[in-house]
């Protein structure tokens, strides 16, 4: 029988070091990437991130491997904090664990996503 995906969001969150929207924000200021993988409609309803990478869930691995020729300009190394921002920190847990089997050890996720960030009272772009 399949664990179900609360027990396979347990684990994922096993192998990462998440972190809140505070750590985040410095994370970014220290040279890090923040990713924003939330879908087009909740970052128009919402806003963004200033200086988040926009980069669709479904595209983030080949934009963000070192190695892949459809890489960012960002994506530079393995070592590179990579903070990955979803709408409430579900969806960025998995994303996160994918980008480190790539390689990415530094990847992690931000605890209760963009909601999280807008509720701490950072800035966010309308």
């Amino acid at each position: 029988m399949s664990p179900g995906v609360d027990v396979l969001l347990t684990e994922a969150r096993e192998e990462l070091e998440r972190v809140g929207p505070t750590e985040a924000a410095r994370v970014r200021t220290e040279g890090g990437l923040l990713v924003d993988i939330r879908y087009a409609a909740l970052r128009e309803r919402d806003g963004t991130i200033p200086g988040a990478l926009i980069v669709e869930r479904n595209e983030l691995e080949w934009r963000l491997d070192p190695l892949c020729a459809h890489r960012l300009p960002e994506a530079t190394g393995h070592e590179l904090p990579v903070v990955v921002i979803c709408n409430e920190g579900y969806a960025s847990s998995f994303a996160a664990v994918s980008l480190r089997r790539l390689g990415l050890s530094r990847a992690t996720d931000l605890i209760g996503g963009f909601q999280a960030w807008r509720a701490a009272g950072l800035p966010i772009r309308t």
